[in-house]
């Protein structure tokens, strides 16, 4: 399982030990599917996007994790953590030229944490996220410099990641997911930095992904895009890294304009070359803010729109990356799309 991601360092610490079986493939099944799965030991719900107000430019993040603590499921106390929330919230100002960012954490329960069952319900204290009847996502996550109060309308059908929604993340069948993503969402809302409201209309781009295994023990971090071509065509590319930085597995998949045909990658399919670097001053670690990515759609270029996108999750998930807006280049040099790149186990290796 490559994401979500960050939480993964901070999985030896709540009791969740490592199980040896593979997933089964299995028919996702919708709405019930959109919703938690809390046999599953880690679950996440992701929406990415970009979005202008006039002649303002936002990146935004937000990020709900679920995760289940082995060693109290057994217990009979309702003071037992047995499931855990987390959430992430970003933006990225790109004339100011500055990201921010927040966390929360709290044990499912006592109306504080919640992520339900049967369709899309998350909520950590006054952060929410909810699939409406429609099939929208409406998102309300204020925070203490910014918040976000967005509508996510899609456009396209579901993309089933992998093999019917069954993603290998490794060389060992039991390093699997089950994944889909929602491209081209058609996003309008407002967001609110330092005091300011702004009216927004952008597109975003949402990954759901449940499992029970972590990485192959000598995965030390991963680099992953998420791409809404201005086409409607969607990219999707990932690598797991070894600790020398050879790419250990790498996969992804490419949907064609308007929700078209599915092209999934085959190991070998994916390479990542780095071509820039940018060095944190906060954490030391160098990212390639810039990247060559040859997949089977094309040979793509990927930069940054602002190379500090390093996020600081210690006082909750427990890990720094890098996690950012993006834009992509086809390989005429054109400006093609816009999307997120992340970048994780360049501060320090995964300790799983």
């Amino acid at each position: 399982m490559m994401r979500r991601r960050p939480l993964l360092l901070a999985l030896p610490a709540l009791g969740l030990a490592a199980p040896s079986l593979a997933l089964p493939p299995q028919q996702l099944q919708f709405p019930r599917d959109h919703g938690a799965h809390p046999t599953m030991r880690t679950e996440w719900w992701y929406i990415t996007g970009h979005a202008s107000s006039g002649d303002r430019e936002f990146g935004f993040q937000l990020t709900f994790f679920r995760s289940r603590v082995d060693a109290t499921q057994g217990m009979a106390s309702q003071f037992a953590a047995r499931q855990l929330v987390f959430a992430h919230a970003a933006i990225t100002d790109l004339q100011g030229g500055k990201l921010w960012h927040d966390q929360r954490i709290a044990r499912e329960g006592f109306d504080i944490a919640l992520a339900a069952e049967g369709d899309t319900r998350l909520r950590l204290r006054d952060w929410s996220l909810q699939r409406l009847a429609n099939g929208s996502y409406r998102a309300r996550l204020p925070a203490a410099d910014f918040s976000l109060d967005l509508l996510c309308a899609p456009t396209q059908a579901l993309l089933l990641q992998g093999d019917k929604g069954l993603s290998r993340k490794g060389p060992d069948a039991k390093q699997a997911s089950y994944y889909y993503s929602q491209p081209q969402l058609a996003t309008s809302g407002s967001i609110r930095l330092q005091g300011r409201d702004f009216a927004i209309q952008g597109k975003a781009w949402l990954d759901h992904e449940w499992s029970d295994e972590v990485l192959h023990p000598q995965a030390v971090g991963w680099d992953w895009l998420g791409m809404n071509l201005d086409d409607g065509s969607a990219l999707t590319a990932f690598r797991l890294r070894r600790r020398d930085g050879s790419t250990l597995w790498d996969g992804g998949s490419f949907r064609s304009p308007k929700g078209g045909s599915l092209y999934v990658f085959s190991p070998g399919e994916a390479v990542f070359r780095p071509q820039r670097r940018w060095k944190s001053p906060l954490s030391q670690a160098s990212y390639p803010v810039e990247w060559m990515v040859r997949t089977p759609a094309d040979y793509y270029t990927v930069k940054a729109v602002l190379d500090n996108q390093e996020l600081d999750s210690r006082s909750s998930t427990g890990a720094i990356y890098w996690e950012g807006l993006s834009e992509l280049f086809d390989s005429n040099g054109r400006k093609v799309g816009r999307g997120y790149l992340e970048m994780t186990g360049y501060a320090q290796a995964l300790r799983l």
